[in-house]
């Protein structure tokens, strides 16, 4: 961890309704014979004593992987922004990894690059010129001001961080360790 990091929590986002999943949930859904969340808990463990999991649902099964796991508030899936903003609330350290469950291939390497950013304004992960939102380092002092943009009416994480000149950490277009698993088809291993 950077010398600037006392402390880490750890996000993970599984709270979503899974359509293109056939409603299934997507962090228990098994890549390479196991559930994609158990990939990422392998990675993140090691790096925080507060991991805690975003779901709406399955929380005896996501308990497994986690400290503590807590549905957003909003019964409507609202999406990935309303996991992050109670995810900051929750958080007991200074700043928050936040990454999706459903991107197995994420490895220490590139959360080490996050963490080594880290300041007062956020770290994201840009893939080429397209911005990652849901892989990202959040400093938790953000809280009341994403509390302040939810209220009046904001759900694009893309928007709030552009608010925030966050600092990024820059991938190649196509990079594996940012693929997310969409489909049943797309966790199928190619032949």
């Amino acid at each position: 961890m950077s010398d600037h990091l006392s402390g880490l929590s750890v996000l993970l986002l599984a709270g979503g309704r899974g359509q293109r999943m056939g409603g299934r949930d997507k962090g228990l859904m098994h890549w390479h014979s196991r559930p994609m969340v158990a990939w990422i808990h392998d990675v993140v463990r090691p790096l925080t004593d507060d991991l805690i999991i975003s779901c709406n649902r399955n929380h005896e099964r996501y308990l497994a992987y986690a400290d503590r796991v807590f549905s957003d508030d909003q019964t409507s899936f609202e999406g990935p922004l309303a996991g992050i903003r109670v995810g900051l609330r929750q958080a007991r350290h200074t700043h928050i990894l936040v990454l999706p469950c459903d991107a197995p291939q994420v490895d220490a390497d590139l959360l080490q690059q996050l963490i080594q950013k880290v300041g007062p304004q956020p770290v994201v992960v840009r893939q080429g010129e397209w911005v990652e939102p849901l892989f990202c380092l959040l400093p938790k002092a953000l809280s009341a001001n994403l509390e302040e943009a939810w209220n009046a009416g904001e759900r694009s994480a893309q928007r709030w961080f552009a608010q925030h000149s966050p600092t990024f950490v820059t991938c190649q277009p196509g990079d594996p360790r940012l693929n997310n698993f969409n489909s049943p088809d797309s966790l199928s291993p190619v032949k």
